[in-house]
């Protein structure tokens, strides 16, 4: 009964963030297309997730073309860390992402430490930790939690909140960062 009960509250916060969110939700590739020029270099990003040793290396975007293909491989490896779900990530945190390593002149791999997180693998974080709200934008697929192997944190952190293209937080005891695609804000 009481994990019932937790279950329906997560979802029950989890969902008024989605409605009150001042943000779209992640949309698919099809539906996006960024305006800009068709010359515009190639977007690509490399990951590497650190709970089962998966590397990708991938070109996310072509002139303002998502591409579909490329976007369902990074849904693959953001997946959640626990139970393997997965969930559409919004491109707009992969070219935050993408704008923030070329900021850095960082061309290594991204370490994730945590991409998507369904209900249950985030409450059950947050059981553990004050520092997961119960309404993260993990549940959506609009953070990222990461650190760059040879890269200050510290700093990294100062350029991702300079950007102000969403929420930044520093984890110094863990050494990463999450940007995500919500409201500007720090921490």
């Amino acid at each position: 009964m009481l994990m019932r009960t937790l279950k329906a509250f997560v979802l029950a916060v989890a969902l008024s963030a989605v409605v009150t969110s001042p943000q779209a939700p992640a949309q698919t590739a099809a539906a996006r297309r960024i305006p800009g020029p068709a010359n515009e270099p190639e977007r690509v990003l490399s990951f590497y997730n650190i709970h089962n040793g998966e590397h990708l290396k991938v070109v996310y975007r072509r002139g303002g073309d998502y591409l579909p293909d490329a976007l369902d491989r990074i849904k693959h490896i953001l997946r959640d860390p626990l139970n393997g779900e997965e969930h559409a990530v919004d491109p707009a945190l992969l070219d935050f992402l993408y704008d923030l390593l070329q900021e850095a002149k960082y061309q290594g791999e991204v370490h994730v430490v945590c991409g998507y997180r369904c209900f249950e693998t985030n409450a059950a974080l947050h059981k553990r930790s004050a520092d997961v709200v119960l309404g993260s934008q993990h549940l959506q697929g609009r953070a990222l939690d990461f650190s760059l192997p040879g890269f200050d944190t510290k700093r990294l952190y100062d350029l991702a909140r300079s950007m102000k293209r969403g929420g930044t937080g520093y984890y110094r005891n863990s050494n990463f960062i999450q940007i995500d695609t919500g409201r500007v804000r720090s921490w």
